[in-house]
């Protein structure tokens, strides 16, 4: 069985190849590109002050005047290299305590801009909107990430080792770090203009001669889906390519800005879960940001609270592997790229919400406290963190040490080793260690080469505790391509990471050709191959899939995403339990989806997308139906729907059944600093299906917040391989939090 199951993963391959070459036949891959434009200056200059210039949102203040403006922007998208379709200047000032950005971006239809968002830290991707770049240490590697919209709204991150956010918004920047700064901005009858602090300090910056930043600035035209890049304006490069960012010169004899924050909180709450009596504590506790030097900071945290966490989306598990969930709360998302440790897809070394959540109920786990040590010293880059957890229900106490090293050899390269070490008061589980080494190594900019390898040891000291894995990537405007193998012991157990499967030895590939044809309204057109062969270390067939897919994106943001055929193997060794009292039973199943989708432009107040993927499932047949809408009325009011309806057929007892998913946000701004979001969520396969989270947030100064928080149902989902029944929770919560540097 195992030898018909892999010549049939293997035979369509072929398909995806004539696919490709019907592709080359119709359209050279270099359509619609132009020569790259050489950028010879890749110096900005900035220019001394005495006082700090007004900060309103406008360019009236004639010290900015004083500036030398940067101007030679490139277009990224769509046409790369070419000069970009409207103006952008950027004038550069700073002080003995702050460096000051002065942005104009020129704009032939002002009344076209748009500006829709007034709430700070969400995706400006719906918006018009500007990004700085800021590499203080100069290393090429790292960087602060500053990005405004025309209404002023803030929203910042970092870029480590020249990767963006892990999560699927394709942000430039990693959302989980904070910075204090200030910023304005106005719509003007020839575009928009903005105004920008930010204090050396806020970098943790305490050179005080001869500064040499790495700098690169970002516009995005929403309604033109352009995107203008001072540097780096290759499509296979980007934002956070910070080697191909410019040089900020001219910054003098300035002020130490060591970071020095202590930022306490008071909590207040009532707290009933089902089957339990009501609690009401009152507590508080603090956390603590100190730069010990330029390149090193340490963050230290009592007592530690995320009532204001975000909520998750509840998921319905159709597979029989664990459910990913990206981390939301501050204190891990902080310097949190320093920490990756990827083992192949989602797969993580280290994965933070092991920490202070019951992976299995999503219950929160009391933290005492914990400290994190992150930076440089010369080419070596660490992360150390310690956090300590006390008993909670089935939690027994623990305490995680995680040590991270990478060494830095060339631009985007390095290599790098891990250590975690969790002691439990489980008498059964007292300790799980986990080590590993891995590499990074980039050639010629287009070809990426990856490869680790980890064990773990756990009580009893199980052999087959390892995973080795190594993979080749190439990336150009027109071709994309994916080799990667991977062996997986079936006991290798990081209980401090992530690990979707065990047991496995992966090959996978993956190959898309990207063609831009002269067809009106079409931007690009990809084409893709992927092949997944994941027996189990013994050579048993256990995960097949393949894939041919064709996606199109449209010159306004919308696209069609379509999955033309999409088979699997898999093998079931545990009755998988998929809906209330349904269970799919062990054994080897053969299915086939197909996927039909679409999303609507980007550039109206109204936007929508939809998923239809259908087609046989373990013996039976699934029919998924997704949709989300997002209606913006204005900056102040915005709502959004999404809804997923699962239509199962199934040849089992009561096997035919359907499963809604639903959730329903709102959002509404009085001013950039007070916002009320509501998400009420529906999930028909638990008995009480209606959760609801309703969240007043005042920032009264700086990194300073006042929440009102009314939750029902839980904060945390599970990631269990399975849909355990959902801890129900009322909860009503008052948390203020003060931002001050002594």
């Amino acid at each position: 069985m195992s030898g018909e199951a892999i010549e049939s993963c293997v035979k369509p391959v072929p398909a995806t190849l004539f696919l490709i070459v019907v592709c080359l036949c119709f359209s050279s891959p270099l359509s619609g590109q132009v020569p790259k434009i050489e950028q010879s200056n890749r110096n900005a200059e900035a220019t001394a002050i005495e006082h700090p210039p007004k900060l309103d949102g406008t360019l009236d203040d004639p010290l900015w005047q004083s500036a030398i403006p940067v101007t030679d922007f490139r277009q990224r998208e769509p046409y790369e290299g070419e000069p970009p379709t409207e103006k952008t200047e950027v004038r550069i000032l700073y002080t003995h305590r702050a460096v000051f950005f002065g942005i104009h971006c020129y704009d032939s239809q002002p009344s076209r801009i748009i500006a829709t968002e007034l709430r700070r830290d969400v995706s400006q991707e719906l918006n018009d909107h500007f990004e700085i770049l800021i590499d203080s240490s100069h290393d090429r590697r790292d960087a602060y990430v500053f990005e405004i919209n025309p209404l002023g709204t803030q929203a910042d991150g970092l870029i480590v080792e020249e990767q963006g956010s892990n999560d699927d918004t394709d942000t430039d920047f990693d959302p989980g770090w904070d910075g204090v700064w200030t910023s304005e901005a106005r719509i003007t009858a020839d575009g928009w203009t903005a105004t920008v602090e930010i204090p050396f300090a806020t970098l943790n910056f305490t050179h005080s001669s001869d500064v040499l930043w790495g700098i690169n600035f970002k516009r995005f035209i929403r309604r033109k889906n352009e995107e203008d890049l001072w540097r780096a304006s290759r499509r296979t490069f980007g934002f956070t390519k910070v080697s191909e960012a410019g040089e900020l010169r001219g910054i003098h004899d300035i002020g130490s800005g060591r970071l020095f924050i202590v930022k306490p909180y008071g909590l207040a709450r009532y707290d009933k879960q089902t089957g339990q009596s009501p609690l009401f504590p009152q507590t508080g506790g603090v956390d603590i940001k100190y730069g010990l030097s330029s390149n090193l900071l340490l963050n230290l945290t009592g007592n530690t609270d995320f009532a204001d966490t975000e909520v998750d989306l509840q998921p319905f598990n159709i597979t029989p592997f664990k459910v990913f969930i990206p981390e939301k709360r501050q204190f891990f998302l902080e310097n949190a790229g320093v920490f990756n440790f990827a083992l192949g897809d989602q797969d993580q070394l280290f994965f933070s919400r092991q920490i202070g959540i019951d992976p299995l109920t999503g219950n929160q786990v009391p933290v005492n406290g914990g400290a994190k040590l992150t930076g440089k010293l010369g080419r070596l880059e660490l992360g150390v963190m310690d956090v300590d957890t006390r008993s909670s229900g089935p939690n027994p106490y623990s305490n995680f040490s995680i040590v991270r090293l990478k060494e830095s050899l060339w631009p985007g390269s390095y290599v790098g080793f891990m250590g975690i070490e969790k002691q439990s008061g489980n008498t059964l589980d007292s300790f799980n260690e986990t080590g590993g080494a891995d590499t990074r190594l980039v050639f010629f900019k287009n070809w990426v080469v990856d490869a680790h390898m980890a064990g773990t040891q756990s009580h009893g000291n199980p052999s087959g505790a390892s995973d080795l894995g190594a993979s080749l990537t190439y990336r150009s405007n027109w071709l994309e391509g994916l080799v990667e193998r991977r062996k997986t012991g079936p006991n290798f157990n990081p209980e401090v990471g992530f690990v979707e499967r065990t047991d496995s030895n992966e090959t996978r590939g993956d190959l898309t050709l990207k063609a831009r044809p002269k067809i009106a309204g079409v931007r690009e057109l990809q084409f893709e191959g992927f092949l997944l062969h994941a027996p189990d270390t013994r050579g048993a067939v256990f995960s097949q899939e393949w894939l041919t897919s064709f996606y199109a994106e449209f010159n306004n943001g919308g696209y069609t995403d379509n999955d033309i055929v999409h088979p699997f193997t898999q093998l079931i060794t545990t009755p998988f339990h998929i809906y209330k009292n349904i269970f799919i039973p062990n054994g080897l199943y053969h299915f086939t989806r197909h996927q039909v989708s679409y999303g609507s432009r980007e550039d109206r107040r109204f936007t929508y997308n939809f998923t239809e993927r259908f087609g046989s499932f373990y013996g039976g047949r699934l029919n998924e139906l997704s949709i989300q809408s997002n209606y913006r009325a204005n900056a102040k009011f915005s709502i959004g729907t999404s809804g997923t309806w699962d239509r199962f057929r199934l040849p089992l007892p009561n096997g035919n059944f359907s499963v809604v998913l639903a959730s329903l946000q709102g959002n509404y701004s009085f001013n950039r600093f007070l916002t009320f979001t509501s998400l009420i969520q529906m999930d028909t396969s638990n008995t009480q299906a209606a959760s609801a989270n309703l969240r007043l947030r005042y920032n009264y100064r700086p990194d300073s917040d006042l929440y009102v928080i009314y939750n029902v149902g839980t904060q945390f989902a599970s990631i269990a391989p399975s849909n355990p029944p959902q801890v129900r929770e009322t909860r009503f919560a008052v948390k203020w939090t003060y931002f001050f540097a002594p």
